[in-house]
């Protein structure tokens, strides 16, 4: 076997049944990167089950900033034979499988031993012998793996400590020991050095390690939300359990209700009393919300919704990714009012964008959505810190009481030249209590009459044309003049920046328009980039194109060749340069 030796250019894998800490000991490889100068992108895979299955986790490594993980794989921890069977055409040519030779039941033989490094290392014996139990071979084989790729042992040590440090000393100890154990096996009895695939540090700023959910709930946090409720639903918990966990940091209260609906108008009554206020569901949950939605758009209650999105319909696949929400949430609820949904591509965006939906919320006095997906939302990535700096809480036409006091009749929904009224909160003096979800005149007395029900359709949908004004425009990224221009919205960003990579190599000029803010849709400038483009793809993680539909409907355009997946999975950037390579050779 002769393979080109890379540095710091890693897919590292480890799968195996749930209940053998598969995740933990993946966001340690994670931070131990992290923490040693290089940037990364993990990727876990689990069941829609309570407990079993077969779990992965992979993390994508390099120096260079990285946005998805890679199909193929460098080094493979194979804590079962499910692993070997499932995942062994992933393996990379000149890549390694770590694996248990003491286990009976798995069999290596379907690999070849001149095409790929194997690494028999007794994990169970390892971790029995340095004082632990058979569960905690998964630290065994991620100091093993340290140790195959020469990468600094110290940087693992440091993890293992800040990971076990609120169990004492004793158990910190105990999993350096067991860890090590790993390490020192693969030193003793591997040519380490000549492993094709090796991780080095580098000098690089100092960089978190944390999910678009994660994000979305520094989003929250940091644009002064004080209430959440919530009812736990796959993908979106974790926010809910951020929330929660740091509910007291923050001076939050944080509520899991016992439905959907409850969740959502528990949230809108507190934003109806003046508070920060939002929820969080995947679209199965926001389905029982729908009915709230409607109360927010007629009442004119600011409200944020974290939508994360999963394959539908109905109970659909849990644990799984798609982005088939975005005309759902455009539309949702009987009747037209406005809304606005932004889509964001990464944890960075995520967290800007939720902050972002806050003030637009309050602003606009209408919901914001922010729309995500499991991919990004479950999914790691090393980014520098946020800078807070600039961002500032804007809560729109709120009236103060000096300026209730010179009203001498307030009127809740005036009509006014943008659509937005001056807004009071229930307990102010000379303000009004009314909460109606009949149609209403200026005071919020129900009416029925003609004139009032245009003058007021009209007005809340001059907020979406004065909101429009407001949001950034889509970012080209990569050439502004390119063969090939691809568009795409939300998680798609990430594989098609890697994608981009592979094609700079090969010399293929493409560059991505990518919509973040989707609705109100960016008509103009999409159209822009449309006509001075030599040729267009749509990508998408759903089966109809829900961009390309919109794209349709708000320019004309309809962009013939569409790269889409719907299987529940992400796209993988070999996928995109594959489609992309075979437009341009012909």
């Amino acid at each position: 076997m002769s393979i080109k030796p890379t540095v710091n250019d890693l897919n590292w894998k480890i799968a195996g049944e749930a209940g053998y800490g598969i995740k933990s000991v993946g966001l340690m490889f994670s931070k131990i990167c992290t923490r040693g100068g290089l940037q990364i992108f993990d990727y876990s895979e689990y069941p829609s089950l309570v407990r079993g299955g077969h779990n992965t986790y992979q993390v994508n490594v390099g120096e260079d900033e990285k946005f998805a993980p890679k199909a193929l794989v460098s080094l493979l921890v194979a804590l079962n034979q499910d692993t070997i069977d499932f995942h062994r055409d992933e393996l990379e040519e000149g890549g390694g499988l770590v694996y248990d030779n003491e286990d009976k039941e798995i069999d290596v033989s379907s690999l070849d031993a001149k095409k790929y490094n194997l690494f028999p290392i007794p994990l169970t014996k390892l971790a029995e012998d340095a004082g632990g139990k058979k569960v905690m071979r998964n630290s065994v084989a991620l100091g093993a793996s340290v140790g195959l790729i020469s990468y600094d042992f110290e940087l693992l040590k440091s993890v293992i400590e800040d990971a076990f440090k609120k169990k004492g000393d004793e158990i910190v100890n105990m999993n350096i020991k067991i860890a090590e154990a790993g390490y020192k096996h693969a030193k003793d009895n591997f040519d380490v050095g000549k492993f094709p695939f090796q991780l080095k540090a580098v000098k690089g700023p100092k960089r978190m390690v944390l999910t678009a959910n994660e994000a979305i709930a520094l989003g929250a946090i940091q644009a002064g939300c004080k209430f959440m409720s919530a009812y736990p639903m796959t993908p979106a918990s974790s926010i809910l359990h951020y929330m929660a966990a740091n509910q007291e940091k923050h001076n939050l209260v944080v509520k899991q209700t016992e439905d959907e609906l409850s969740a959502m108008t528990m949230a809108l009554g507190a934003n109806f009393a003046g508070v920060r206020s939002f929820t969080c569901t995947s679209g199965g949950g926001f389905s029982l919300m729908v009915e709230a939605l409607g109360l927010s758009g007629i009442t004119e209650t600011p409200m944020v919704i974290a939508e994360v999105m999963r394959p539908g319909p109905a109970t659909g696949l849990p644990t799984w990714t798609e982005q088939g929400d975005l005309r759902f949430l455009i539309h949702a609820a009987q009747g037209e009012f406005p809304r606005i949904v932004i889509a964001p591509g990464d944890a960075r965006e995520a967290f800007y964008g939720t902050h972002h939906a806050f003030n637009l919320a309050e602003k606009y006095q209408m919901p914001v959505f922010v729309l995500s997906d499991k991919f990004i939302s479950e999914s790691y990535k090393s980014e520098e810190f946020f800078d807070t700096t600039k961002l500032k809480i804007e809560r729109g036409e709120m009236m103060t009481d000096t300026q209730l006091k010179k009203v001498k009749e307030y009127k809740r929904y005036k009509f006014t030249d943008t659509g937005v009224s001056p807004r009071s909160i229930p307990g102010q003096k000379d303000g009004v209590y009314n909460a109606n979800s009949d149609e209403h005149d200026e005071f919020g007395y129900s009416v029925e009459d003609a004139e009032n029900r245009v003058r007021m359709v009209e007005k809340r949908a001059a907020k979406l044309e004065e909101a429009a004004k407001d949001l950034p425009e889509p970012i080209l990224y990569g050439l502004e003049k390119a063969d090939i221009t691809l568009i795409a919205w939300g998680s798609t960003k990430g594989p098609i920046l890697e994608a981009m990579k592979l094609c700079e190599r090969d010399k293929l000029k493409v560059n991505l328009l990518h919509v973040m803010y989707a609705f109100p849709f960016p008509t103009e400038r999409v159209n822009e980039v449309i006509k001075n483009a030599k040729d267009v793809v749509i990508v998408e993680n759903n089966s109809t194109a829900q961009l390309g539909s919109l794209i349709r409907e708000f320019t004309g355009h309809d962009i013939e060749k569409k790269l889409l997946k719907y299987s529940g999975r992400q796209f993988y950037p070999n996928e995109i340069h594959e489609y992309v390579s075979d437009i341009l050779s012909k």
